[in-house]
């Protein structure tokens, strides 16, 4: 079965998605990725109303450029309070696609198709993709072990192949990629594209501080950790002082609590939003407390460059 690739899915010009990445992702780097024939993609919590959200949408469609595309990242569980309402609004303003994480995507797909919107899904195994692609998805963000944020436990080949050999679903890849011969991995794998965050955000449009932006270019693969302290799931982070002086485990009450099911949710929740404060402070201030989040392909991150340049080093 011949399956869709990322550039006729998208009617972009290449298979690149610049990935969503909280707090840095903004109008500025998508649009200057639509100039460069990509899709970019924001998550919709970057925005603290919905007339933001929408605001964001609109710009967006204004700038957009033949052989460019522009979505949406939604968080779907519970701990998003702000979901259902997001989601009115991504199929209200008719965006070209959304990608799910965190949850179940149902109602996700069922609105959004309604309206012609494409639903790509985060997923890390074979069980989560065949529940997806039986509700409907349009395409799988395979999230991988090399990946920044919530990354996978499975290495991008052996994730790609089982994906794409036991799915119906066209495969777009999510880790490890940050030049040409990364994107090429990828595709001979079985993937129809990619989507890459932590190379961009040392971009110049990206918005975050100079301080995060040159974290990136200073330390390398060897530098990322996994803590659980932003979400209670484990995150990639760079290893800076104030990193290894808070740990990276949950305290044992948070640890305690979580092996009760009824509790469990609302630790997550508590942890998630106490984690994203300190996220937010770390990427727009200078302070001591400095929790950024990447992950291993800020290895040949070395100089803070144009969203345009970092597209050309990867696809070209």
């Amino acid at each position: 079965m011949i399956k869709p690739t990322l550039t006729s899915l998208l009617k972009i010009n290449k298979p690149l998605i610049i990935a969503p990445m909280f707090l840095v992702s903004n109008t500025k780097m998508v649009i200057e990725g639509m100039k460069a024939g990509v899709a970019g993609c924001i998550p919709a919590l970057n925005y603290r109303t919905l007339d933001e959200l929408g605001a964001s949408i609109i710009e967006l469609r204004s700038a957009k450029v033949p052989g460019g595309s522009f979505g949406y990242n939604l968080i779907v569980n519970k701990s998003n309070i702000k979901y259902k309402d997001q989601l009115a609004v991504l199929c209200e303003e008719k965006v070209d696609f959304v990608i799910t994480s965190l949850g179940s995507p149902e109602e996700t797909i069922r609105m959004a198709h309604k309206v012609g919107i494409k639903v790509f899904c985060d997923v890390t195994d074979l069980a989560f993709a065949k529940k997806v692609e039986t509700l409907g998805a349009d395409a799988l963000i395979a999230v991988n072990n090399l990946a920044g944020g919530h990354r996978g436990n499975h290495t991008p080949e052996d994730l790609i192949r089982e994906l794409d050999s036991k799915t119906t679903l066209p495969v777009i890849s999510a880790g490890g990629v940050s030049k040409k011969v990364d994107l090429d991995t990828m595709m001979a794998y079985g993937a129809v594209g990619v989507s890459v965050g932590s190379p961009f955000i040392a971009s110049l449009e990206s918005g975050v501080s100079e301080e995060y932006k040159q974290a990136c270019v200073n330390y390398g693969a060897k530098d990322i950790v996994l803590t659980e302290k932003i979400s209670g799931t484990p995150c990639t982070v760079i290893n800076t002082s104030y990193v290894q002086k808070v740990g990276t485990k949950q305290s044992w009450i948070e640890s305690t609590l979580s092996k009760n099911k009824t509790l469990k949710k609302w630790v997550k929740m508590i942890r998630y939003l106490l984690g994203s404060n300190a996220v937010t402070k770390a990427a727009t201030e200078v302070t001591y407390k400095t929790v950024w989040v990447a992950g291993p392909t800020i290895e040949n991150t070395t100089a803070i460059r144009p969203v345009a340049d970092i597209v050309d080093t990867i696809t070209n």
